[in-house]
């Protein structure tokens, strides 16, 4: 066949492209880019769709095949960008919907398992620290959707990745996304078809299945349409298998024959399973997401070349994104994100997609209702609260253990953790307090290399967690058992230096613990999950924190605002503060998130008798959060030092004192002594008034 010459050097330069030419006049030839208008001779340029593979057909049959499949695939995509452009949230009212671009926010993406040194560092570092940590690794190591299958670094393309992640890191978000990407054309891989396999809508199929019924099962498609496009080229097929871990895995798919075509039926987790093993559609390729408990059984039954990626959830830069993509608005995202940065333990739990999900819709609520955001968002407890039951009620795979026995037997596993100072457990110890370790969702597994075996680790997803199923464990207890446990949290120890009183070993404990007497947190517990958080160790606490008061050093005295902060309780924080002699707060870093529990606790007395800051650094905007605190002293000190603050901050703390509202009420003197560097401030309450 005479063709010109642009044509055959255009061919030519096609690298991969399936194309081939008949040599007999009248062939048509079929290619995804070709066009020039100005080519001549016995060639026809018909125009694939994007993303459909050059085909050169030489019969009226094959050219009638190549139209169907094409037209397929053409409504096929349509289908997918009217269906996944749309997220369902855990809150959606029916017809409520958010499109995916307003919550989609890439989470990491590794590439090697970590080091077990590496991974105790990550689980046990918080708030910056944290994402420091995280940030550092994933700088080098983090990819990107489009390159999940490339080559790796000795040249060999995978036909199977592993993606693995922690219960709402984002693994359906992701595959979702991959979805959509590819049903838009921006998808940058080989393939031209990419089918969705969700394993929670098999695992409840009783009926045995064909691949091809199997896929139209989870698609828009019929068994014939999926036919069609199936018909060539499976090596430019990619096949999505969300959530391996919720698999009904039974002993069919040992015991069984595993199909070996796509028309053969059998049990729907069978066929699935022959396809994973590549014994159908070998040429394909795959993708499965899995939480980590399931790894061990999914390395069995997936087919080789494979790669291992993780998906950790987000970076710092991450968690800023998502909150711009929720709030739509600049002023409300830089106040909810503003708040997050100051609390530790929420910028760590924010690194998961579903309590960044979650907090920013508490804010959001907040803001709505026409509410401060800073002086009565949801305590820390109670966010934790919300994750724990979000999972229980979306991610549990329901082990056949009742949910306050699974909290227990989670409970005990934490505190042996907090008690022995560890965060990694052997798998040994996790079966011996948890009946099923792999249908909960709290726990992750780790497999790591000691000389020439494997062994099998645990953890939760971070250290603040298994401080808070301790929490919640020590109050499920009877009265006699949870005050013995409390009591040993908050035990005391002298400092060899300068004989003043320490905090609590295990602090985050502590807080957790009051968080969780709340009467709207217990009330959740009960209604959604039926956990009965016991309230009788409160009076406990109470004669507890009287003691302590009196001679709380500077660090114990932040300890016990943000404990009864987490509680808040206005009666009992109100009984507390007032009979506080003296707050007295010296030489400690004064974060936000300490101002905002100090100021909490002021707004439920009617006074403070005196208060005492003295060398905490405190920046003019530190200041203006604790100004209503001023309101309720009867006697005010600060000592600050100031030679670190820039002139807008010291112009900012004077903007504090002089304005009217202060002086109406309160005089005010200022003692500067430049010679060591700190300026004294007192306001005492004018006796002549």
């Amino acid at each position: 066949m005479n063709l010109p010459r642009t044509v055959k050097n255009y061919l030519r330069s096609r690298d991969g492209l399936n194309v081939s030419i008949a040599a007999q006049s009248g062939s048509h030839i079929t290619t995804p880019v070709l066009s020039n208008n100005n080519i001549t001779g016995n060639v026809q340029i018909i125009h694939n769709a994007p993303g459909v593979t050059g085909h050169l057909p030489n019969t009226q049959n094959e050219r009638t095949q190549t139209l169907e499949r094409r037209s397929v695939l053409l409504k096929y995509k349509e289908l997918i960008r009217n269906e996944y452009q749309y997220v369902t949230e855990y809150n959606s009212l029916p017809g409520e919907h958010v499109l995916l671009s307003d919550r989609y926010i890439q989470p990491l993406i590794v590439l090697k398992p970590r080091a077990q040194k590496e991974l105790e560092e990550e689980i046990s570092a918080r708030g910056e620290t944290f994402q420091q940590v995280r940030d550092s690794r994933s700088s080098q190591e983090s990819i990107s959707l489009d390159t999940l299958f490339n080559p790796d670094s000795r040249r060999i393309n995978p036909s199977a990745v592993i993606l693995q992640g922690n219960s709402g890191n984002g693994k359906s978000f992701t595959v979702q996304k991959m979805m959509m990407d590819w049903a838009c054309d921006l998808f940058r891989t080989k393939f031209d078809v990419v089918f969705h396999v969700k394993c929670k809508e098999i695992s409840h199929i009783s009926s045995r299945m064909s691949l091809v019924e199997l896929l139209s099962y989870n698609s828009f498609l019929t068994s014939d349409e999926i036919s069609t496009i199936l018909q060539r080229s499976p090596e430019r097929v990619l096949f999505l298998v969300d959530g391996f871990d919720e698999l009904k895995y039974t002993d069919d798919i040992y015991r069984m024959l595993p199909p070996t075509d796509q028309y053969q039926r059998a049990p729907p987790e069978v066929t699935l399973c022959a396809l994973l093993r590549g014994r159908i559609l070998r040429e394909s390729c795959l993708l499965v997401t899995t939480r980590s408990t399931a790894i061990d059984i999914l390395k069995n039954v997936l087919k080789q070349p494979r790669s291992f990626t993780e998906i950790i959830g987000f970076s710092e830069k991450g968690v800023e994104e998502y909150f711009k993509k929720f709030f739509q608005n600049d002023r409300l995202f830089r106040k909810g994100y503003e708040y997050v940065r100051a609390n530790e333990t929420l910028l760590t739990a924010c690194s998961i997609p579903v309590i960044c999900w979650i907090i920013c819709t508490v804010i959001r609520e907040r803001l709505n209702d026409g509410a401060d955001v800073m002086s009565g968002l949801e305590t820390t407890t109670s966010i934790y609260v919300d994750f724990l039951c979000t999972l229980l009620e979306h991610h549990s795979q329901g082990s056949g253990q009742s949910v306050p026995t699974l909290v227990k037997s989670l409970g005990q596993l934490a505190e042996k953790g907090i008690l022995a100072q560890q965060v990694l457990f052997d798998e040994k110890t996790v079966y011996e307090m948890v009946s099923d370790p792999a249908g909960s969702p709290f726990l992750c597994k780790f497999l790591f290399k000691k000389r020439i075996h494997q062994e099998t680790m645990f953890s939760f997803m971070h250290l603040s967690f298994q401080e808070f199923f301790t929490a919640l464990y020590y109050l499920m207890l009877d009265e006699y058992e949870s005050k013995k446990k409390l009591m040993q949290m908050v035990s005391i120890h002298k400092t060899t230096v300068n004989e003043e009183y320490s905090a609590p070993r295990f602090a985050a404990v502590v807080h957790f613990i009051f968080g969780l007497l709340n009467e709207d947190v217990r009330r959740t517990l009960w209604k959604r999950h039926g956990l009965l958080v016991h309230s009788n160790i409160q009076d406990h606490l109470k004669k507890w924190i009287f003691e302590e008061m009196s001679s709380a050093a500077s660090e114990r005295t932040l300890f016990f605002f943000h404990c009864l902060y987490e509680l808040h309780e206005a009666n009992f924080v109100k009984e507390v503060t007032e009979a506080w002699p003296c707050v007295f707060i010296y030489c400690v870093v004064l974060r936000k998130i300490d101002c905002w529990a100090l100021v909490y606790c002021a707004q439920c007395c009617q006074c403070i008798k005196e208060l005492f800051i003295s060398l905490c650094e405190l920046t003019s905007e530190e200041l203006t959060i604790i100004q209503p605190v001023l309101y309720k002293a009867l006697s005010v000190k600060l000592a600050q030092s100031f030679y670190k603050l820039s002139d807008s901050d010291l112009g900012g703390m004077m903007n504090v004192f002089m304005r009217e509202q202060t002086l109406s009420s309160q005089s005010v003197t200022i003692d500067w002594d430049v010679s060591v560097e700190n300026f004294y401030l007192e306001i005492s309450e004018e006796l002549s008034r």
